[in-house]
């Protein structure tokens, strides 16, 4: 584990943005005018996707896959100049929230500039020429870490643009040597101390299938001997299978809590229902309750939680990478409410440092946690309905149902949507929305069952 991971880390709220789609303008300076509305849901880092020229050779579509880079040392002119981003994130700072950016460092566009002046820097296939160990990834030339003269180039890089930015996401990070990192790590620390780092960790399927193809491919156990953060990718499938039916809630619950005895004390997750590279959390989850439930237990999870720009607004759309294909914000959904309530659950301190676990009641899709830290202990109930479909997106009432919390009876806040809830007997009435209660939490409020 890198040693210095801190827990608070996963009290932050990570907002991806590609710029690209953000807006119709597609600028830096769009992304600018709206950042205190970003700030305003609770944000504490924005993510911002690939800015760095995209290649010409290969492309996928009109526009190229902006994780096809020409050149790690300069901005793609698209988006804006290399002073409009660093306003950009000058900005960010003055609003009280971090920047990071993206890192691509497993491969390049095949016309990068890396690949005209240091093609010995590059993988070979059988037959001599670059290429990528990815079938379907076209679009890019892998590079080659067994030449330690690309440690250096990629380590400068990143001392560059570690003295403007917070740190870095790191694009399929375990396609890159360990031993890689860790150097990248040290030395960058030697800039920014503070720098956060995150890998796009990788699924199961993608491990097993690259192993058995005789590709080096790190586990999350590996990454964070590296990094700060990992992707929750290795209990992904288990959601989508719930979601389709095909498991029960109690085995992605089974999943969630192993990670709390597999990983280092400090582990901390990246949770998100959705990313650039998966699905709209509206599309998997049409029903406008599951949403609401699944999103409260999205920032009640262990570890940082994210948001894919237009997830707020319910966008079902998922941007492609290769079009312009702009974020629709004018969806008549908002979760802008909900999303700052639960920012406020975010940064409480049991989450970050209180023992975790799940229960989950198979027979009504609820799924139970609690946090305990000393004397404190918080409780969220929520309902995640399976096996939603897109023709199942109207409400239903909802069945009420008592559920055990383990919590003195009275009369609780409930931190999800800012009502009063009874627990009596140790049990509460859940009746469809969230609840997040808590005893001895900051800005609770409980009192005597009358």
């Amino acid at each position: 584990m890198a040693q210095n991971t801190k827990k608070s880390l996963r009290s932050q709220i990570i907002y991806s943005v590609y710029v690209c789609n953000y807006s119709g303008e597609g600028t830096f300076g769009a992304v600018e005018r709206d950042l205190e509305r970003i700030r305003d849901l609770g944000t504490d880092i924005i993510w911002l996707m690939p800015v760095h020229p995209i290649g010409k050779v290969a492309r996928k579509g009109s526009l190229g896959s902006p994780y096809a880079i020409a050149d790690y040392r300069k901005i793609n002119p698209e988006l804006g100049t290399l002073e409009e981003f660093r306003f950009l994130v000058d900005r960010i700072h003055e609003l009280g929230m971090k920047c990071i950016m993206d890192v691509v460092y497993n491969h390049t566009s095949p016309d990068s500039w890396l690949a005209e002046h240091h093609p010995e820097y590059f993988y070979r296939t059988p037959e001599g020429n670059m290429g990528n160990r990815v079938g379907d990834w076209s679009d890019i030339v892998d590079l080659d870490y067994g030449n330690r003269e690309l440690w250096e180039y990629q380590i400068e890089t990143l001392k560059y643009w570690a003295e403007l930015v917070d740190g870095f996401r790191c694009d399929v990070a375990p396609l890159v040597p360990l031993d890689f990192w860790k150097k990248a790590r040290e030395e960058i620390a030697k800039v920014n101390p503070d720098c956060i780092w995150l890998a796009e960790s990788s699924d199961p399927p993608f491990v097993r299938e690259l192993r058995k193809q005789g590709v080096s491919v790190l586990t999350d156990s590996e990454c964070y001997q590296a990094f700060d953060i990992c992707y929750d990718y290795d209990v992904y499938p288990a959601f989508r299978a719930y979601l389709k039916g095909e498991i029960p809630l109690s085995a992605y619950a089974a999943q969630l809590n192993m990670q709390e005895i597999v990983y280092p004390d400090n582990y901390v997750k990246m949770r998100f229902l959705e990313n650039h590279d998966q699905d709209r959390a509206k599309a998997v989850i049409p029903e406008e309750r599951a949403l609401r439930n699944w999103t409260a237990f999205l920032y009640f999870e262990r570890g940082a939680a994210l948001i894919y720009a237009g997830q707020e607004a319910e966008d079902p759309h998922r941007p492609s990478l290769f079009e312009k294909d702009t974020v629709s914000w004018e969806t008549g959904h908002d979760l802008t409410g909900l999303l700052k309530k639960l920012a406020a659950v975010k940064k409480m301190p049991i989450l970050a440092e209180g023992s975790y676990s799940l229960k989950a009641d198979d027979s009504r899709d609820i799924l139970t946690g609690t946090y305990e830290l000393g004397e404190e202990r918080l409780v969220g109930v929520f309902g995640l309905k399976a096996g939603t479909k897109a023709g199942q997106a109207a409400e239903t009432e909802a069945e009420a149902v008592e559920v055990k919390t383990g919590l003195p009876d009275g009369i609780y806040y409930n931190y999800a949507d800012e009502t009063q809830v009874e627990v009596r007997d140790g049990r509460v009435l859940w009746q469809g929305e969230p609840v997040i209660i808590g005893s001895s939490c900051s800005r609770s409020s409980r009192q005597p069952a009358v």
